[in-house]
């Protein structure tokens, strides 16, 4: 396979379609693919689902993208980080889908395994839990759980080579691997790209077969927020 192509954000962004499932990396702000986001915040598609563990904070990240009104749905597991996911979802403009986080990792996972889903105790007698199918199995109650699969993945890595191999930054890494597996379309922001043959095969965590495309990391998170590299 040949060098994958480093490309402009605003340009491959345009492989997001309104009515689009959209992955997109990251805990909290960490590990979020900040500069694909701020492309998709000034891209025109809508009514878009999300699975993310949350949607970014207030006014930040995904944060961003729930204030313009283009998710229509968020699939993840952490909602109380952004107040503001649940006053929309009150409010009757976004539907949520609550996943434990274990549940919510296994999913993608399962997704890009390509496994239709499986059984867990996890959410068993809970609220989580209508609507779902259950199994007595050695006598206990397991829950099933449907697997994760999107459109398009938004994932941050720390390096990638020219053939598209990446390896991560200590927790940045979260869902990023995971997501670059369960998605048909694969774009993954990096803070560096190095020539072929300069990563160490036992470091490259994602294979460059997983990834379309590589932009170059504008927005980073510091400990005064987000802020556009070199500034």
């Amino acid at each position: 396979m040949g060098l994958i192509k480093e490309v402009n954000a605003l340009e491959i962004i345009q492989n997001v379609q309104s009515g689009d499932t959209i992955m997109v990396g990251g805990f909290g702000l960490i590990g979020s693919p900040l500069t694909l986001i701020d492309a998709l915040i000034k891209h025109d598609a809508t009514d878009l689902t999300i699975i993310s563990n949350n949607v970014g904070e207030a006014g930040e990240g995904l944060g961003l993208l729930l204030r313009q009104g283009k998710i229509k749905k968020a699939i993840g597991s952490y909602f109380t980080s952004n107040r503001e996911a649940v006053q929309y979802y009150n409010e009757g403009k976004l539907d949520i889908e609550l996943i434990p986080q274990g549940t919510l990792s296994e999913a993608i996972r399962a997704g890009g395994a390509g496994i239709g889903g499986f059984y867990t105790k996890t959410a068993v007698g809970t609220e989580l839990a209508k609507g779902k199918e259950t199994k007595v199995i050695d006598g206990e109650t397991y829950l099933f759980e449907k697997a994760l699969k999107a459109d398009v993945a938004l994932i941050r890595a720390h390096k990638s080579d020219t053939k598209g191999n990446l390896i991560y930054y200590k927790t940045a890494r979260n869902f990023n691997p995971i997501m670059a597996t369960a998605a048909k379309f694969v774009i993954a922001e990096v803070d560096e790209i190095v020539p072929d043959g300069e990563l160490s095969p036992e470091e490259i965590i994602t294979p460059h077969l997983y990834v379309d495309a590589i932009v170059k990391s504008e927005l980073i998170l510091t400990k005064e927020g987000v802020v556009k590299r070199g500034s």
